[in-house]
């Protein structure tokens, strides 16, 4: 009984994340879901995209936190449109959440809508938000064992953006066996290593960002 309950919740969702993955379509803007673990630096890495994205770029940004707004507020000082969702104590968005926030947002003048998602890498996998890609931080402060530990999240997203690369002298993380492993469960995936504070690899994401949301304009 508990199995069919989670099953109708999740096409329950489904449905809404077709809505809005529609409207997304109509509208012509390119939609990433920022998922990572809490500490990984998201919002940095958020904030480094923005600035490397504009003024080429027309970005919006949702932010999803348990609590506080925090994040929008680093956000809105870049002059991004962004509208922070508090969860209430909920890990993760769903479609519904985004749907309700959407009207706030000037989708008409985005290019690109950048989904931070609550910091959890457990149940943002198995929640669509109409997003067409996702894309997971792993910084290597944390255990290289995550991608074995929670191969969901890998397996669903198209990106692995490594975090926080230039502190791997003072760490134990092996970079070799966390991608070695990423890949085994999901060969598709795209890694960038990167560092928010040198600016090692922002370059190389930002840049393969810019072909995306060109290429998914002139689809359009």
């Amino acid at each position: 009984m508990e199995i069919k309950v989670l099953s109708n919740i999740l096409k329950a969702n489904e449905a809404i994340a077709e809505e809005n993955r529609q409207l997304f379509s109509q509208e012509g803007i390119l939609v990433f879901n920022l998922i990572s673990s809490p500490g990984s630096g998201k919002t940095s890495i958020l904030e480094k995209t923005i600035e490397h994205l504009l003024p080429d770029f027309r970005l919006g940004v949702i932010e999803g936190d348990i609590q506080t707004s925090r994040d929008a507020e680093r956000i809105h000082a870049l002059g991004i449109p962004v509208i922070q969702i508090n969860t209430q104590g909920g890990c993760h968005l769903d479609a519904n959440m985004v749907k309700m926030a959407l009207p706030a947002l000037p989708l008409k003048e985005l290019d690109c809508l950048i989904i931070e998602n609550v910091g959890n890498l457990v149940c943002p996998a198995d929640y669509q938000l109409g997003e067409h890609m996702k894309v997971v931080v792993l910084s290597v402060t944390e255990g290289d064992d995550k991608p074995s530990k929670y191969p969901a999240i890998f397996h669903e997203s198209r990106i692995l953006i490594m975090n926080k690369i230039d502190l791997l002298p003072f760490t134990n993380f092996d970079l070799a066996a966390a991608r070695e492993s990423a890949l085994q469960i999901n060969p598709h995936l795209r890694i960038f290593e990167v560092s928010c504070k040198s600016g090692q690899g922002i370059d190389s994401w930002t840049g393969w960002l810019k072909a995306e949301i060109k290429k998914h304009r002139s689809a359009q």
